[in-house]
């Protein structure tokens, strides 16, 4: 929602379409490398998830099942893939950083990763469990529309004081021009982080303080058509 302002209306995404999405989308969250077609049996998953030997053991399916949107099945499979890319149960801040990494090679995401590993960091405690990424992503790919908004404000707002100030926003955007690196098409000039700001607070900044309050943030979003048809697309991920 906050790198390009243009959507297009149109049939809803067909099932190759889906797969491609959902693929792409996945691969750019640390620990979630899916595979579409696991050969792994059931049972064999369900009882690695209550009987493996890790130094952070997870609540039982039922109570992650409670507390988010995914079934049995899919926490199954996206537990399995934590634990290959996290197999202590707890993933830190370097490690999520040098995961993302991986999905950009030719921009810097550490700063942008950073941002997220806070937004996934429930607890602030320094490590995100498969408890605390899957409520995230739960809330991204299966919450309300405004659920996801309420979350990618928070997102914004750095130091959680409720409002979002220009230097909050500059250092996002700043995070995201320096992942997608100085090699895209076309070339993006060093000035874009600030202009998107500005155009961000001409859009959302309503009685002009100088800040983006949640309120402010909601309204804006909601009759953004663009930043709408964004957050549908996400129904198709899983």
């Amino acid at each position: 929602m906050n790198q390009r302002s243009k959507g297009r209306k149109g049939n809803p995404p067909s099932g190759q379409s889906k797969k491609n999405m959902k693929q792409r989308f996945l691969k750019l969250l640390p620990c979630c490398h899916v595979d579409s077609t696991p050969t792994v049996r059931q049972n064999s998953i369900e009882e690695d998830f209550e009987l493996a030997t890790v130094c952070y053991r997870p609540d039982s399916l039922e109570k992650i099942m409670e507390r988010t949107k995914f079934t049995k099945t899919e926490l199954q499979i996206l537990y399995r893939s934590f634990k290959n890319e996290c197999p202590t149960g707890l993933v830190n801040e370097e490690t999520f950083k040098l995961i993302y990494s991986h999905f950009f090679p030719h921009g810097d995401s550490s700063a942008y990763a950073h941002f997220l590993f806070e937004a996934f960091d429930r607890h602030k405690n320094g490590a995100v469990s498969f408890e605390d990424f899957v409520v995230g992503l739960s809330i991204i790919l299966r919450g309300t529309v405004t659920d996801r908004l309420c979350w990618a404000f928070s997102l914004y707002d750095l130091n959680k004081d409720g409002c979002i100030t220009k230097e909050e926003m500059n250092d996002i955007m700043k995070s995201i021009y320096d992942m997608m690196g100085k090699y895209t098409c076309p070339c993006m000039k060093d000035s874009a982080p600030r202009e998107h700001v500005e155009s961000f607070f001409q859009k959302m900044d309503h009685n002009n303080d100088g800040v983006v309050t949640m309120q402010e943030f909601l309204e804006s979003c909601q009759k953004d058509e663009a930043i709408m048809e964004s957050m549908q697309m996400l129904d198709h991920v899983i």
